[in-house]
């Protein structure tokens, strides 16, 4: 009688087993766990191989459990009644080869899977003659499992989950930058430019006077829009550090060193994404925005795209006063 004791606790023992690594493992995504292992966990590591054939693991795993819940019920079937027997063996079974151990490995599966496979390689020793052409048909008419991918919306929820979190090093202003990171490549340029009428421009026939430099200086900006007779017409930029070489009443088509007439413009309706790779390719910060007829409706600047990115304003030491 103390055999059948023994061999029923060996028995739930491993049913629990069965029943928990093939939650623990199976629930933890392949891909993910790539990712984990080539940022150096060496848990992620170990289980990637045997999880990354998830319809392999899954049939021997299964079948082990299956053989397992299968003699349990027998072997009580031999020592109580047919009934007293079903009883027990679901009891048990369910108690404490379903729901302990799936309850206590679903919150520790990596940890768990890595500490326990020299037992799952085991497992998929023994049963592999069985298993592996089960599985070789899974992968045949199922394909490989899904890929997890997550919209940009998703992604920033997951973020500000993270930033929630007491367990995660994400702070606000890191959630605000990845916020604005994902979204800024759809916003356009009209969303953030400034229109030409709040634009500081100067006529290229001014000259560099003192009193123009003294100006340039105190609106605090370091490129100014120049156009020619009409503001909506611009045919350079003005780039106040270089104007403060030039020399004094000299015409500002003139200035060599800081009149720049290569120009980059841009359409209202373009992208941000876009036009910031144009702005790094040219290595020129500040864009002309022009309408169809080639007229200028505003312009917009590096520092106005990111600003868009970290959702917050850039203040130098002029804003600041």
């Amino acid at each position: 009688m103390l055999t059948y004791y023994i061999s029923s606790l060996v028995l739930i023992f491993f049913s629990a087993l069965f029943s928990g690594l093939t939650l623990g493992l199976l629930s933890l995504d392949a891909r993910s766990l790539k990712r984990q292992a080539n940022l150096g966990n060496n848990d992620a590591a170990k289980v990637y191989p045997v999880r990354k054939n998830g319809n392999l693991l899954l049939t021997s795993l299964l079948l082990g459990n299956v053989i397992t819940n299968s003699t349990l019920s027998i072997l009580l079937g031999s020592v109580v009644s047919g009934t007293l027997a079903v009883a027990i063996s679901t009891a048990f079974i369910f108690l404490f080869g379903e729901i302990i151990p799936q309850a206590v490995i679903s919150r520790y599966g990596l940890w768990f899977g890595a500490r326990t496979l020299w037992l799952t390689k085991i497992i998929l020793f023994i049963f592999y003659p069985i298993a592996a052409p089960i599985a070789f048909i899974l992968n045949a008419a199922l394909g490989e499992e899904n890929e997890v991918i997550y919209s940009k919306h998703e992604l920033m929820h997951i973020i500000s989950e993270h930033e929630d979190s007491k367990l995660s090093p994400i702070d606000r202003d890191e959630e605000r930058i990845l916020h604005g990171a994902l979204l800024f490549s759809h916003r356009t340029v009209q969303e953030v430019m400034t229109p030409i009428d709040a634009v500081e421009m100067f006529e290229e026939n001014e000259k560099l006077s003192a009193d123009m430099r003294e100006k340039m200086v105190e609106l605090g900006f370091s490129r100014y829009p120049i156009y020619r007779k009409s503001r909506e017409h611009v045919v350079g930029v003005l780039y106040l550090r270089e104007v403060l070489t030039e020399d004094e009443d000299i015409e500002i088509r003139k200035a060599q060193d800081a009149f720049e007439t290569e120009l980059l413009t841009v359409k209202p309706k373009e992208k941000l994404d876009l036009v910031m790779t144009k702005m790094l390719k040219k290595k020129i910060h500040l864009g002309v925005v022009t309408n169809n007829q080639n007229s200028c409706v505003g312009v917009i600047s590096l520092e106005d795209i990111i600003e868009e990115i970290i959702q917050k304003e850039i203040e130098d030491e002029g804003d600041a006063e």
